[in-house]
């Protein structure tokens, strides 16, 4: 084989490999999950690369609000300690979730069959430490030793801006309200 068509080849294949978790359900999922699952939106953008992601209108944090039929991208955050930046003042109802976020292709619900598989999905895409974004993930008071709901602060992923007017899926830990509830 010449070394030109080794290389496409080679390329060709490494491509296949980075569609697959989005192309089709990983060996450790379950069956399909049915539970409407609980979505989030950009609130807003902030200050040196911020943005507020959170809660809206529709947003249901107890049973969820999106039918897990439909496809929308997995809010991913990984935490890494990054400070309040100036322009931020984390509260109880938005706070600072100490790292960045980036978001996936869109997925449909039925494949977030658990907790595990969506932070595999998130690792797959952002490689190790990201995890699925969590409802309390925002920290606020002394020393961030708090935990806040409803919407959080975070830098933005600066090579994979998160797609604007469209809801993401976000886990909670203590609701019935995810894909896989």
């Amino acid at each position: 084989m010449s070394p030109l068509r080794r290389i496409t080849a080679t390329l060709a294949a490494a491509a296949s490999l980075t569609l697959v978790p989005f192309a089709a359900a990983p060996a450790h999922a379950g069956p399909a999950a049915n539970h409407a699952g609980m979505t989030w939106v950009i609130r807003e953008d902030g200050p040196g690369g911020t943005v507020h992601m959170g809660s809206d209108a529709q947003t249901h944090a107890y049973v969820g609000d999106t039918p897990a039929t439909a496809s929308l991208p997995v809010l991913c955050v990984k935490v890494d300690g990054s400070p309040v930046p100036p322009g931020i003042t984390p509260d109880a109802n938005a706070g600072w979730a100490r790292g960045t976020v980036g978001a996936t292709l869109p997925t449909p619900g039925t494949r977030l069959t658990s907790r595990l598989t969506a932070d595999r999905l998130c690792e797959d895409v952002f490689y190790a430490g990201w995890r699925m974004a969590e409802f309390h993930d925002g920290r606020y008071g002394a020393d961030l030793g708090s935990a806040s709901g409803w919407s959080f602060w975070a830098n933005e992923n600066n090579a994979d801006k998160l797609p604007r007017g469209t809801r993401f899926w976000v886990a909670i830990n203590d609701q019935l309200a995810n894909p896989w509830n």
